[in-house]
């Protein structure tokens, strides 16, 4: 019998696959203390996480583990070096989020823009919310333009949309622009200053990805010096952020506590495909598309 643990509460429709196989014993847990975790780890077979830290040290103390199952589609909270090292499987929730997270982006954006049209929209990252959200923006007859350096023209042109291959020289034609990257050593605070003087005064800047990417010191100043119309954020570089950042204060900032995710029916699906792929995992039924790729 394969030992699961569940680090961080999910919805009870994913906890009922467990419940109703043999195969698996399971415990939640809600404490993510790295020593309470180092010794309820050591002897799992499989583990799911959401947002709480999975350092080297809790990793390399898990002898037998074999899958980590993110509750989510972001990754940075765990140590890939280690997962890579130990020989584990990184799974993702590839197909549940993505209608959750590009509505609330179109919520956000409409709640900041009731005062002039727009025109032209940048996605910055092409994955499935990208995707997903391209589709709900030309529904609004929205010009859509995609910058993602892995994704080809021809792939973002067969779904109505335009490909960008320089982000900075497209900044200062862009109504709104929304952030659907990942958290890397290469995004890090890739939206600076000096990037959002470039763009338009009337722009709309949304980050529904990860807290990092945009640069939130320089963000709150370019929004005080009106460099762009205002900003939405679903996430930030601190989670929960600190009390006196800024940010919570500044009235062109639409902000939400990375909550995208938070309908019912999204937070069922997140929780039945973090489990059905430690279930799928055992079974070597996992698809690829929900393996994480560690170089």
């Amino acid at each position: 019998m394969k030992k699961i643990l569940i680090i961080g509460s999910i919805h009870n429709h994913g906890i009922d696959l467990l419940k109703g196989n043999k195969n698996f014993e399971f415990e939640v847990v809600d404490n993510t203390d790295a020593e309470f975790l180092k010794d309820k780890i050591k002897d799992c077979d499989g583990i799911s996480i959401r947002t709480s830290k999975l350092s080297k040290e809790i990793i390399d103390s898990a002898k037998n583990l074999k899958v980590i199952s993110r509750h989510g589609v972001g990754y940075d909270n765990i140590d890939l070096k280690a997962t890579k090292q130990n020989n584990i499987t990184l799974a993702i929730t590839a197909t549940a989020n993505a209608q959750a997270v590009a509505e609330h982006v179109l919520f956000m954006l409409f709640s900041i823009a009731k005062r002039n049209n727009m025109y032209n929209e940048l996605i910055a990252g092409f994955g499935r919310i990208g995707k997903c959200l391209l589709k709900k923006c030309k529904g609004l007859e929205m010009n859509i333009f995609v910058y993602d350096p892995f994704v080809s023209e021809e792939e973002i042109k067969k779904v109505g949309g335009t490909k960008i291959k320089d982000l900075n020289e497209s900044l200062n034609k862009m109504d709104a622009i929304s952030i659907h990257m990942p958290l890397n050593e290469n995004t890090k605070h890739l939206i600076n200053y000096e990037m959002i003087k470039k763009m338009k005064k009337n722009c709309i800047l949304i980050n529904a990805a990860r807290g990092g990417i945009i640069n939130e010191e320089d963000l709150n100043k370019a929004l005080n010096e009106d460099l762009i119309f205002g900003a939405g954020l679903d996430v930030f570089e601190k989670e929960p952020p600190s009390l006196d950042n800024p940010l919570l204060k500044n009235e062109k900032a639409f902000l939400s506590p990375h909550s995208a995710v938070f309908t019912e029916e999204c937070l069922s699906r997140m929780g039945i495909e973090t489990v059905q792929n430690i279930i799928d995992f055992f079974d070597n039924k996992l698809e690829k598309s929900k393996i994480v790729k560690i170089s």
